[in-house]
């Protein structure tokens, strides 16, 4: 299958991946290797990859600490029949975060996304595991089945520093002040509801952002390395929205 001009699979896989706030997780059962599924909200890390928050005490922790393989699957959460919406299935391999830094910085992400873990994040069977992505296999409907390897769909977060290093001030700048610009974005340039739409991240090639329930993935017109381009990135952006009135 090739991409055409009415269906990008890198762009609707990556979108899917970011947007993701629950997903069906895979593991396997050690001693029979049977499969066990269960649900779990879903973040991810700068580079697109999907974070869990999960107790030591549930089998699928478990499950990983044995047999680190996994599937995790996100779908786009639309009415109507579940089969007609596209959602990407993620082979790959739970790691388990142990860098302080590395852990700050997705445990940030992660409560932005979900707030209602704030009351657990730090009880000490829970811990975050990223899941390094093999390949995405992406069902989108009729003749848009494809599968991508990793490459593909993660960000390039090399010579991003800057950005990564900014991301929770210039989040938090956006969230507390230019609430207006986030509403806009939603709104005039992804199509989303009115409401006080809130950033969740922001990496070289985006910005998430979510309102209750809902989120949505705003994709930057070129990579962002520095935070003098993230911000002017922004400000663009939100020009352009204001352009649509």
């Amino acid at each position: 299958m090739q991409p055409t001009a009415q269906f990008d699979p890198i762009h609707t896989s990556k979108s899917l991946i970011r947007s993701g706030k629950q997903g069906a997780l895979a593991t396997l059962v050690p001693g029979t290797g049977d499969p066990y599924c269960s649900l779990v909200n879903v973040a991810t890390a700068p580079d697109g990859s999907p974070v869990l928050l999960i107790s030591a005490l549930a089998l699928h922790t478990k499950n990983i600490l044995a047999d680190a393989r996994v599937s995790l699957m996100i779908d786009e959460r639309r009415p109507g029949d579940p089969l007609e919406g596209a959602r990407v299935m993620i082979a790959g391999q739970a790691e388990k975060v142990g860098d302080d830094a590395a852990r700050e910085l997705i445990r940030q992400r992660y409560l932005l996304r979900h707030p209602s873990a704030e009351t657990f994040v730090d009880f000490p069977d829970f811990a975050f595991f990223r899941i390094a992505i093999r390949d995405v296999h992406l069902v989108a409907g009729f003749g848009r089945i494809v599968t991508l390897e990793s490459a593909k769909v993660l960000t390039d977060i090399s010579g991003a520093d800057e950005v990564l290093a900014t991301e929770a001030s210039a989040v938090a700048h956006m969230n507390e002040d230019h609430m207006e610009a986030n509403a806009l974005y939603a709104t005039k340039l992804l199509g989303g509801s009115d409401g006080a739409w809130r950033i969740t991240g922001l990496d070289p090639d985006g910005a998430d952002l979510v309102l209750g329930d809902m989120t949505l993935r705003l994709p930057f017109p070129e990579r962002v390395t520095t935070a003098l381009s993230l911000r002017k990135t922004l400000v663009a952006l939100a020009g352009e929205a204001r352009a649509k009135g």
